[in-house]
């Protein structure tokens, strides 16, 4: 499982891992990685940027240490967006930054690795990290979605990274135009109306 910590992938991977926390439609948060099973198909279905992962089988000690990185990225994205507000999952349950900070650098640590230079004719030179270590599969994938979340924080994107308020979602996203407030049109769209009906509420009390 080669390293994903800098390059094109590190920031989707680093978001898709933060995502797995998500609304249920309920009116409560759902845990799409609640069970070793949901991490082996999460898993799976990035193979392209976790090389190693089509064979993958996660099992309770993966997952717990997998929703540690997570728990650990959540903290400091909750953090990145300040001084507004984190997503509504995050608000009563936060790690320390310090404590988020120590656990992702530890779980990066798992797997040492190298740089490795590829030059193909008619290309541009590439640099990848693999590892050189003989760590478990668990220990390789904790290690690389720690890295991916490094990556991704210390990136420039880090400077877009929004929470979403839209009514019921919990989302993080990317800001992508400055007059971008929500994670997807249909919060957009349920935030309009949410204002809507509160303006009216509001005319009819005054009234």
């Amino acid at each position: 499982m080669r390293d994903i910590s800098s390059g094109p992938h590190c920031t989707p991977l680093a978001l898709d891992l933060v995502l797995t926390i998500r609304h249920d439609g309920h009116g409560g948060v759902a845990d799409d990685l609640d069970r070793p099973e949901a991490l082996t198909a999460w898993v799976r279905e990035r193979a392209e940027v976790l090389p190693g992962a089509a064979g993958f089988e996660a099992d309770a000690t993966a997952l717990a240490e997998v929703r540690e990185v997570r728990a650990a990225a959540r903290a400091l994205f909750a953090h990145a967006v300040r001084p507004g507000e984190p997503s509504p999952a995050d608000a009563h349950r936060l790690l320390p930054v310090s404590e988020a900070v120590r656990r992702l650098n530890e779980a990066a640590a798992l797997t040492p690795t190298v740089p490795v230079l590829t030059w193909d004719e008619g290309a541009i030179p590439l640099v990848r990290h693999e590892a050189r270590t003989s760590a478990s599969a668990p220990d390789l994938l904790t290690a690389a979605l720690a890295r991916a979340a490094v990556g991704f924080l210390a990136s420039d994107d880090r400077e877009r990274l929004r929470a979403c308020h839209a009514p019921r979602c919990v989302r993080y996203f990317l800001k992508d135009h400055p007059r971008q407030e929500w994670c997807k049109p249909s919060c957009g769209n349920r935030a309009r109306v949410a204002r809507h009906h509160e303006r009216h509420r509001a005319e009819a009390v005054q009234g």
